[in-house]
């Protein structure tokens, strides 16, 4: 019987640790590691593959699936699933998994910091004292949280960490998430999108990538918020019109915001973002910490092992797909 082979064809950092690989070969899977980028490396290396992993670059398109013949799942690590042809996937029988809770509570302290990080606005008074300033009053003090209105749109496993993380706060939170059922006993009040803009005094954004999802919020939507708000955003770059985003900074449409993704990364060295003073910027670092590697590898070693034992995975993104493996 052959083996169940994983090729690892996209990955950054350190070398995969022994603590991975040895618990893989246990269970009787061959792990190839080959990083790929292009359609040639890819059909080389992975072409006999069961499952294809990728961290994050987009080495798998939709016109490069006919060449993984006897792929049946995809591993994405990580949450976002945007550099994954899922639709052309799932036409083909392959599961898409991936790993959001990884690092689901380091990306909601992080929204929660750069959200924390304005309304105390620590960005101006540390430059301030570095240089040389002792300014303990002035207009930089525009906003406070008691009372306040926090608006959520998405309601997955981020958000809902930071609603619960939110929940000591003197605040109210109102969410729009059109895919997400209600739960009756939530403390957090549902609304439409609409709404939430309007009655948010800071908005977060926590949706994944795809069609429906991309601009979602433009001129349109962000002249709907309060001239004092805050934005955030630490899941995707491109659901958000940045030209947009930035027009409604530049013009007091909305009064700051807190961005650690973009439409374009790296971060365009022109762009206007880097001189605004009402923005507090980060390079796509939400889910990072001292524990977010390990989690990323302990949780696709566990996928990596389901999978090989016929089971499905504990995460992936398109439920309808009709697997080409038995699984139970």
């Amino acid at each position: 019987m052959k083996p169940f082979k994983v090729a690892l064809v996209e990955f950054e950092g350190d070398p995969v640790p022994s603590w991975v690989t040895e618990p893989l070969e246990k269970h009787g899977i061959d792990l190839t590691i080959n990083p790929c980028t292009s359609a040639e490396e890819l059909s080389q290396h992975a072409a006999d593959a069961d499952v294809v992993w990728v961290f994050g670059n987009p080495v798998i398109t939709a016109d490069r699936l006919d060449s993984l013949s006897r792929c049946g799942a995809i591993l994405r690590t990580g949450s976002g699933y945007d550099n994954v042809p899922v639709e052309e996937a799932t036409k083909r029988g392959i599961i898409v998994a991936n790993t959001p809770g990884a690092v689901f509570d380091e990306v909601a302290d992080h929204t929660i910091g750069l959200l924390l990080s304005i309304i105390r606005q620590i960005v101006p008074h540390d430059k301030n004292l570095k240089d040389g300033k002792w300014l303990r009053k002035g207009e930089i003090h525009r906003w406070h949280l008691r009372g306040t209105v926090l608006g959520l749109i998405g309601f997955g496993r981020i958000a809902r960490s930071v609603a619960q993380k939110m929940s000591g706060f003197d605040i109210q939170i109102k969410v729009y998430d059109p895919y997400f059922k209600p739960d009756k006993t939530s403390e957090v009040e549902w609304v439409e999108l609409d709404a939430l803009l309007s009655l948010s005094d800071f908005v977060s954004i926590h949706c994944p990538l795809n069609k429906d999802t991309h601009h979602l919020l433009g001129e349109e939507q962000l002249k709907l918020m309060k001239p004092n708000s805050i934005f955030i955003n630490t899941c995707r770059g491109p659901v958000v019109d940045e030209k947009a985003l930035i027009k409604a900074l530049q013009e007091g449409w909305i009064s700051a915001a807190g961005l650690d993704v973009f439409e374009e990364e790296p971060l365009d060295s022109k762009s206007p973002l880097l001189k605004m003073e009402n923005v507090v910027l980060t390079p796509h670092i939400a889910g990072e910490s001292d524990l977010s590697q390990d989690s990323f590898w302990r949780l696709s070693l566990e996928t990596l092992i389901d999978l090989s034992e016929g089971r499905w995975p504990e995460s992936y993104v398109n439920p309808g797909v009709k697997a080409k493996w038995t699984l139970q």
